[in-house]
């Protein structure tokens, strides 16, 4: 059905973490058993069957590999567009295809060339856009300033779903703004798996693992944001006005899940 299916193609500047976090996305499809091992496997191969069809009555060819995977009874899409620096037809035939952007980008770095360039071509065909900041548990820029460079450049109104607490080697975890849950971020050994453990804000035990000062700077900035930011507006988001904005870790998986839920 029509209805379930979900196609995005990840929009980002070379070394954003694109590769990592398709091959998380991957994972939580059961595309693949292990990271590291981003490859079709013998049933995805007929993924490319749908889009013969689409080739048809657009007129154009998809070159691109298309990843597919089920998630919560949906059946994600996922379009990989070309990284290289020459930007070239088979990314902008990729996103021509796509019906929902994930803009990513490194925490450090914020928006950088080539996702300004991607950004462009998603405007002009007014596609929705999520973005994904990446690596937040290495050193990084403050999160208002990432949220203030994508809104007076893009001109892209955010609307973060979760706020991080701390950043760099104090990066602690997310605050899920609907739920008023916190999502625990464990230092997992380089490369192996963060385990994402919930709480809730007014949890006793939230202070054997959050330092209070933390915690009270991350509250502080949801006062703000639930101030003076901008209010969930799906219409908007579907007309690509307003980006849901997630905070994560591709690489030790940290993130990737509350981002799928909420896709």
């Amino acid at each position: 059905a029509v209805n379930k299916r979900r196609n995005f193609a990840i929009i980002s500047h070379p070394d954003a973490g694109k590769t990592t976090l398709t091959e998380k996305l991957l994972l939580y499809g059961g595309a693949i058993q292990q990271a590291g091992a981003v490859k079709a496997r013998g049933n995805q191969r007929k993924a490319t069957s749908d889009w013969m069809e689409l080739e048809k009555q657009r007129g154009i060819s998809i070159t691109s590999t298309v990843l597919q995977f089920e998630y919560e009874r949906s059946v994600i899409n996922l379009l990989d567009t070309p990284g290289h620096k020459d930007f070239s037809e088979d990314t902008y035939r990729t996103l021509a295809a796509a019906d929902n952007a994930v803009m990513l980008e490194d925490a450090a770095k914020g928006l950088e060339p080539q996702t300004r360039k991607l950004f462009e071509v998603c405007r002009m065909r007014k596609i929705p856009i999520f973005t994904f900041i990446n690596k937040m548990d290495r050193p990084g820029r403050e999160p208002f300033s990432l949220l203030d460079e994508i809104e007076s450049e893009l001109g892209l109104n955010t609307l973060p779903v979760n706020w991080p607490i701390g950043i760099g080697e104090e990066f602690r975890g997310v605050i899920d703004r609907f739920t008023r849950e916190v999502i625990l971020f464990d230092k997992a050994v380089r490369g192996k798996q963060s385990n994402e453990k919930r709480m809730s804000l007014d949890d006793k035990e939230l202070s054997k693992y959050v330092e209070k000062d933390l915690l009270n700077i991350a509250l502080e900035e949801l006062e703000v944001l639930d101030e003076a930011g901008s209010k969930l507006d799906k219409g908007k988001i579907f007309k690509g006005s307003l980006t849901p904005v997630f905070f994560g870790s591709a690489m030790t998986n940290f993130g990737v899940r509350p981002f799928l839920n909420s896709f």
